[in-house]
């Protein structure tokens, strides 16, 4: 699946991150400027790059590259994606900035996360030249030509995160902050959303402040980093705070990283059952990826 029209001139193009579809997207604004929202890991460009020739858009047409925050299946080919756009910045939080020109200590920590699949995840991680980085404080704005998007720093899954209000659509692209759209199911019929609690800046506080935040936009949809859009902001927002609390309740009587994602995971699987989703299906193989993540982040909190 190519380049996909969610209307609105904003196209999503699927990066097939760590080898699976519908995953991580990137959105395409199709303006007179135009910008992308996302760059996944470097693996992932030649999708991206595929997107922008079907949507005939040469990347040295591109003006602004987006980054909602700095972890690596959302800026890790930022870099390499910028030595395709010579006319190109990239926007990103204050807090991540230095961590684009120097990504040293950000493989280092995804390194402690990944392990050895680190390399075939991520590499190569390039430096961004610090004259083509752009920090976006809390309510700054772009002008794409007519279309005007804010920036809204939500902390919660991480401190170098923002969200962007577009106008134009009435929604909010949110990175991880609001939680995990699971487009595999989606296309099933099933809506499901969960929180992503990955570490090492995981703060369910924060992250329900952040989602208060952005749900005060009156929103009609929301773009998610993981995977597509949803046009039920209040039914996804819903799901992801109760899940939050869930996710935390058991932490709070869980030993290690280990049991409390089986037990996450057991009872993900009893509330799948119960929506008729066989437990052979594929969401699953990717579930249990998010789980043992998600439950690094909640321990390391908890051990905070």
């Amino acid at each position: 699946m190519g380049a996909v029209s969610l209307g609105y001139d904003i196209f999503l193009v699927d990066l097939h991150d760590s080898g699976f579809s519908k995953r991580t997207g990137s959105y395409i604004f199709h303006e007179s400027k135009k910008a992308i929202i996302e760059t996944s890991a470097s693996p992932s460009i030649p999708y991206l790059l595929k997107g922008l020739k079907e949507l005939e858009i040469d990347p040295d047409e591109i003006e602004y590259i987006i980054v909602t925050h700095i972890h690596l299946d959302h800026s890790g080919g930022a870099g390499l994606f910028l030595t395709y756009c010579p006319n190109a910045k990239i926007i990103v939080h204050p807090k991540g900035a230095r961590h684009l020109s120097d990504p040293t200590r950000l493989i280092a920590s995804a390194k402690t996360v990944y392990g050895e699949n680190f390399t075939e995840l991520f590499d190569p991680i390039l430096p961004v030249p610090a004259d083509r980085i752009i920090e976006m404080e809390d309510g700054g704005t772009i002008d794409l030509g007519g279309r005007i998007l804010s920036f809204i720093h939500t902390p919660g899954h991480a401190n170098h995160h923002f969200s962007i209000y577009d106008e134009k659509s009435n929604g909010i692209f949110t990175g991880d902050t609001a939680g995990i759209r699971y487009a595999q199911l989606a296309d099933e019929g099933e809506a499901f959303y969960l929180p992503t609690t990955s570490p090492n800046q995981f703060n369910p506080d924060e992250m329900k402040k952040s989602i208060k935040t952005m749900m005060s936009y009156h929103p009609d949809r929301i773009y998610f980093g993981h995977y597509g859009m949803s046009d039920e902001p209040e039914e996804a927002m819903a799901m992801v705070l109760e899940w939050l609390d869930f996710f935390m309740d058991t932490a709070e009587n869980t030993e290690s990283v280990e049991e409390l994602s089986e037990t996450l995971l057991e009872k993900i699987k009893q509330f799948l059952t119960k929506k008729e989703i066989p437990l052979h299906h594929p969401v699953y193989d990717i579930l249990k990826v998010d789980m043992d993540i998600c439950s690094q982040g909640i321990m390391l909190y908890l051990k905070k």
